[in-house]
């Protein structure tokens, strides 16, 4: 099998698997289901990055060994430290910044 089927294959497992936790998630309480909504929103990204992404075989070959590769490798993202929070912050501030400017702009034009 070709590095390109390999992952062709690996995003289709995934993607299964996705339907499948999807599936189960609907099956579940309003509460769970908020729950695990950040965890499924994450895992959509992953599929959707799988679309695109073209690993070497070896690599697709390593993550085609599980049983669960979606959520494996979910598993491993949520151990990584992210700047989310950081990244929040700064797009607060960065809209702040703008609204202010677009005030002071505007009360210059009308002559404040």
């Amino acid at each position: 099998m070709t590095g390109e089927e390999l992952c062709t294959k690996l995003y289709q497992r995934m993607t299964a698997e996705q339907e499948q936790y999807r599936r189960w998630l609907l099956g579940q309480p309003p509460g769970e289901i908020l729950n695990h909504a950040a965890e499924y929103t994450v895992r959509e990204d992953i599929v959707m990055v799988m679309e695109e992404l073209e690993l070497p075989e070896a690599q697709a070959r390593a993550l085609l060994k599980s049983k669960a590769p979606l959520a494996d490798v979910y598993k491993e993202w949520n151990k990584v430290e992210t700047h989310h929070m950081e990244d929040l912050r700064d797009v607060i501030e960065a809209r702040a910044d703008r609204v202010i400017r677009a005030e002071k702009e505007k009360g210059q034009r009308e002559g404040r």
